[in-house]
């Protein structure tokens, strides 16, 4: 791996709500016991993303007890009901995260935009700040917190937990701009968490996949709806 482009943050809050996608469309709705690639990776595109990049989650590790709560939530009724529906929410989460990235090589538009160093560079400012984009932990309702941090740094609560399996659960989405395709798949896979830290799959490792919908990748031009990293970089530098 190119430690260059390798971030390393904790990421925290109140509640997390992890769900598959596909199932969470209504109704009640219960967290998976542990963030999934996905949720991850979002959070990772919420630090720093542009299109010439895709995120990798290498790593997580729980850091605190898996507690449940359970509250009555008035979901958005577009009908002008007032319906009231329970979520089961993971509460006091807290996670350390490795994760990478690597160049989007599906974007053949963008290869001038691929200069190391300077994409980690801006990464690692927007880290210390808390993220470009505000944080979630699975949804908009749960607010989250990101820090710099040493990956395995610090004493988790299920470090001498031993292995515990999770069954069959989301993974993560394959979009059409990752994978050169015009199909939108998502993944699953059977978690295992050991000591409290779970190593994630390449998103093409994984064998168990299902079929959404067609979907055909959105196009960036530098200098016209993409602003180049040499541009960015010295805006932010400017600022400093």
């Amino acid at each position: 791996m190119d430690m260059k482009n390798l971030l390393e943050f904790r990421v925290w809050g109140r509640y997390a709500l992890f769900t598959d996608p596909l199932t969470k469309a209504g109704g009640e709705k219960c967290s998976y016991h542990v963030p999934t690639y996905e949720a991850l990776k979002g959070i990772a595109k919420s630090i720093y993303w542009k299109p010439t990049l895709i995120w990798f989650i290498d790593e997580v590790r729980v850091m605190k007890r898996i507690r449940t709560q359970a509250r009555g939530v008035k979901p958005l009724d577009f009908s002008g009901g007032n319906s009231l529906a329970i979520y089961t929410f993971l509460a006091d989460v807290e996670y350390q995260v490795r994760a990478h990235f690597e160049w989007n090589t599906h974007r053949p538009e963008l290869a001038q935009d691929r200069i190391d160093g300077k994409h980690y560079a801006i990464a690692r400012r927007m880290l210390e700040r808390g993220g470009r984009q505000d944080i979630f932990l699975g949804t908009r309702d749960c607010q989250g917190y990101v820090a710099p941090c040493a990956f395995g740094d610090g004493q988790g609560q299920l470090d001498t937990d031993g292995e515990l399996a999770f069954g069959l659960m989301f993974h993560g989405f394959d979009y059409p701009d990752e994978t050169g395709t015009n199909e939108l798949q998502a993944r699953f896979w059977r978690p295992v968490m050991r000591n409290g830290c779970i190593a994630f799959p390449r998103p093409q490792h994984c064998a168990d996949r299902k079929h959404v919908r067609e979907m055909t990748p959105k196009r960036f031009d530098l200098d016209r709806n993409q602003l180049a990293v040499e541009s960015e970089l010295g805006a932010l530098e400017s600022l400093e």
